[in-house]
This record gives C-alpha cells, sequence and structure tokens, in this order.
C-alpha cells in the first residue's frame, strides 16, 4: 500500500473510466464490481481486482465509491466499517438524497472512517478524458489530502464546506442538465422537421450563442438516432430527476422546467430506451413529431 494507491468499488460507467485513467497516470487501482463482466474488463486494463468491499479497505487508505443506488453504497459502507481496518477516507461519488448520504456517513463515523460527500459534474464520455468537476463536501483536510487523487481524474475539484453541500451543488448541476438535454433534443426536431441535416444543425448551433455543453455532447447522437454506447442511462436521470424534485418540493421551489421535461425522460423509458443515453429523449420527440430516427 502507498500513497498512490486507491480503492474503487464500483467499476460501470463513472468508476470504470476513472479507474482507467488512473491507472494511466501512475495509480495502483485495488477495485471491485459485482458484475463479473466489469471485473474482467478492468482486469485486463490494470486494475487489481479484489475479492469485496473489506477486500479493498483492506488495502487502501483511500476508497472511492460509485453505486447505482442507496442500497448498495450502505451495504459498502456497512462492510467497510465492520472490517477492523483503521480509518479510511471513504469518497462517495454518486448522486443520493441528501438523507442517504448522511446515512452513508452515519454508518462510516462510528468506526472512525471519514466520508466525503463527493458527486461528480460530468458524463462517462467525459469521464474518460478526464473533464470532471469533483463537488466535494466534508472535512476539508481530507479533502485537501485527496487533491492529487482528483487532480488526476478530474479536471478541476471543488471544497464546497459542509458535508452534504457537494450533493446540494449537485442537484443544481443535474437540474440544467435534465433540461438542457430536453431543450437540445427539442431544437435537433424542430430544424430536422423544418427541412435542415441534422448533423448540420450540430455543427452550427454550437458555434453560437445557442449551444451548451450538453448540446455539443449530446447533439451529435440525436442527430444520428443512435443513443448507445451510453454516457448515463435513461434510468439513472430519471432517478436523479425524482431526487432534485423532492429535494425543491422540500424547500419550497419550483421548478417548471424540470416537470416539464420529467414525463418526456418517463415516456422514452415506456419505449425502451431504459438503459440507453439520455439522449434517447430525442426519439420521444422525433416520434411525436413524425421525424424518422434509427429505433
Amino acid at each position: 500500500m502507498t500513497d498512490r494507491t486507491v480503492g474503487i468499488i464500483g467499476l460501470g460507467i463513472m468508476g470504470g473510466a476513472i479507474a482507467r485513467n488512473l491507472v494511466e497516470r501512475g495509480w495502483e487501482v485495488v477495485g471491485f464490481d459485482t458484475d463479473p463482466a466489469r471485473r474482467s474488463e478492468l482486469a485486463l486494463a490494470g486494475v487489481t481486482i479484489a475479492d469485496g468491499a473489506v477486500a479493498v479497505a483492506s488495502r487502501t487508505k483511500m476508497i472511492m465509491t460509485s453505486l447505482p443506488n442507496s442500497d448498495a453504497a450502505n451495504a459498502v459502507a456497512t462492510q467497510i466499517a465492520g472490517c477492523g481496518q483503521p480509518p479510511r477516507i471513504v469518497i462517495e461519488l454518486s448522486t443520493f438524497t441528501i438523507a442517504d448520504k448522511l446515512r452513508f456517513k452515519a454508518i462510516l463515523e462510528p468506526a472512525g472512517h471519514i466520508a466525503l460527500d463527493c458527486p461528480l459534474s460530468g458524463t462517462g464520455a467525459q469521464a474518460v478524458v478526464r473533464d470532471l468537476v469533483v463537488y466535494a463536501s466534508g472535512d476539508s483536510a481530507a479533502i485537501a489530502r485527496c487533491g492529487r487523487l482528483f487532480a488526476d481524474f478530474a479536471k478541476q475539484s471543488a471544497d464546497l464546506g459542509a458535508y452534504g453541500n457537494g450533493s446540494r451543488m449537485k442537484f443544481v448541476a443535474n437540474l440544467l442538465v435534465a433540461v438542457h438535454n430536453a431543450a437540445a433534443a427539442e431544437a435537433i426536431v424542430l430544424g430536422v422537421k423544418a427541412g435542415l441535416d441534422p448533423e448540420r444543425i450540430v455543427e452550427v448551433i454550437s458555434s453560437g450563442a445557442g449551444t451548451s455543453r450538453i448540446f455539443e455532447l449530446r447533439g451529435p447522437m440525436m442527430a444520428s438516432g443512435i443513443y448507445t454506447p451510453p454516457t448515463a442511462t435513461m434510468h439513472v436521470l430519471q432517478k436523479d430527476s425524482a431526487t432534485i424534485a423532492e429535494f425543491a418540493r422540500l424547500l419550497g421551489v419550483d421548478t417548471p422546467l424540470l416537470d416539464a421535461a420529467a414525463p418526456l425522460y418517463d415516456e422514452a423509458e415506456a419505449l425502451g430506451y431504459g438503459e440507453e443515453d439520455v439522449a434517447a429523449v430525442h426519439a420521444v420527440l422525433a416520434r411525436r413529431a413524425g421525424v424518422e430516427t434509427k429505433k
């Protein structure tokens, strides 16, 4: 175990891309995922595969978790808390409710471990090229110790103060993602219906005032009508949007644009796009407009 050893539990779209980048930057990455195919794939990329969360915690002082739901996160936290190892920094990267993040922390702290709430801004495609931002929150000294780690898989990290502020910032960011994604699809469908070439729409709009990072990232998928491989699945965006809507409701904040976009994502799920990229919201609007897509 060295200062450039890190554990990653959850080797999916995000965790897998981060693991590869860290290996390329000279880190020893000890990883685990419940999916055997992901374990095999990352082993070929140079990740040392452990046989579970306890094994990861026994070999690393810093552990990152990138997990599909809060139940999985709590199960991992429970295993780490019970492993009998000296204090570890456990960096939770996923998007969950504030209550879920606090539960994660409450499991780890009695065993002496330091939990950090550090969701990421960026898609899976951005993770591949280290175009992520870490919204870090929690113990500032621990965040500072993670600075070199964050710098080797993200373009920027921000210490946002109290534990949970990382998630609060992520909710703000993801609200914009959900709205911008639907707006991009709506604009491209309008242009195609008007007789414009979809690739040309993406090319020209990307250079003007109407562009956004989401338009530039997902516009090409929408233009082609091919929504795989996913950079973030429809399932994930639906979960995140519901979390944001509930967060806003508890604060008494209206979210009319998010509320308008949410049914489009539900319809995409119903049409069979649940495991495809969230760009597939384009298929919903194209179908309504009578614009042909690949599927």
